[in-house]
């Protein structure tokens, strides 16, 4: 089994690195910055990176493709995904989301270049654009398998039924399903518990893609997994100010971080759910490394001790 097709424990959310968000190019410091978070990573047991053909304007692309051509031997070493589906808004034109078949085909050529390789080892479609056509979909994916270019696709911020949708034209399985979801950003796990309760109709979360991704073997991939810091660092609220100090108490009893403690969280989860940590700071890859290299150790007590600290409520 190769490298790219293990399943991965954590993956590093690149949308960080490539410098300012805009259209001016890429630095030198810039992508020694990127060296620097790719190197904290691998030391750290990080073997997968998740990019979006939009961030920084296509510049973390770009420099990420810089540190592989730095390293020989370095693309066979690592799961390399990225997204397409966004365009962002440029002058007068707003921004908006694009699945049709030539643009998929388009952006992924486009990524590879950037990037700097023959082959994307998984694809994400971004978000649902709602004037695409699945069969259209479906072609493209089919295509791009095909030519080589892509080894396995998924989604990102679709519900069941989008999912299903686009399932239903093409033979490809669908891999992963990448949403916001951390202790903090709970609403994917409490649509479970809320079923007959007042609560449940300001939930918002779309009803069953948990079970729909776990019924057809799909990786659920949590962005925002580290809650921007709310229960490692910056704790604004009381409320963030209690579960900071359980997740604290924890990593120590545990002699691991906090970091660590949040992802584990996560994982310990049935769903097997693989977090997507967005940082380029190398200290802070680093503090996450006992969860890329090991089992969540948290007890079922433990889990539900966070989770109800930090919901600031008991369960229904």
């Amino acid at each position: 089994m190769t490298t790219s097709e293990k399943p991965d424990r954590i993956v590093l959310g690149c949308m960080g690195l490539g410098g300012a968000w805009d259209t001016s190019p890429a630095t030198a410091a810039d992508i020694d910055a990127a060296e620097a978070a790719v190197e904290a990573a691998l030391e750290s047991g990080i073997t997968a990176f998740d990019h979006a053909d939009i961030y920084r304007h296509g510049k973390a692309e770009s420099v990420f493709g810089e540190v592989l051509a730095r390293s020989a031997g370095l693309r066979e070493r690592i799961t390399l995904q990225t997204k397409c589906g966004i365009r962002l808004a440029e002058g007068d034109r707003p921004g908006l989301y694009d699945l049709r078949g030539t643009t998929v085909v388009r952006k992924v050529e486009e990524s590879l270049s950037r990037l700097r390789t023959d082959v994307l080892d998984v694809l994400l479609l971004h978000r649902p654009d709602p004037l695409a056509d699945p069969a259209d979909v479906g072609e493209a994916l089919t295509s791009l398998h095909r030519q080589g270019l892509v080894r396995r696709f998924g989604v990102s911020n679709m519900n069941a039924a989008q999912i299903a949708r686009i399932q239903a034209h093409t033979e490809l399985p669908l891999v992963a399903n990448q949403l916001e979801m951390s202790l903090h950003r709970r609403a994917w796990l409490e649509d479970g518990v809320l079923v007959n309760t007042p609560e449940s109709a300001a939930n918002g979360f779309p009803a069953g893609t948990v079970e729909h991704c776990l019924a057809h073997g799909i990786s659920l991939q949590a962005w925002g997994a580290l809650a921007q810091g709310r229960y490692t660092g910056r704790p604004e609220t009381p409320q963030e100010r209690a579960t900071a100090a359980l997740v604290a108490s924890l990593a120590e009893a545990k002699g691991t971080t906090a970091e660590t403690i949040v992802l584990w969280w996560l994982r310990r989860h049935p769903a097997r759910v693989v977090p997507v940590i967005g940082t380029s700071n190398p200290a802070r890859i680093r503090a996450c490394r006992d969860a890329a290299r090991s089992e969540p150790d948290l007890s079922h007590e433990e889990w539900y001790a966070l989770w109800v600290t930090a919901r600031g409520a008991a369960l229904p």
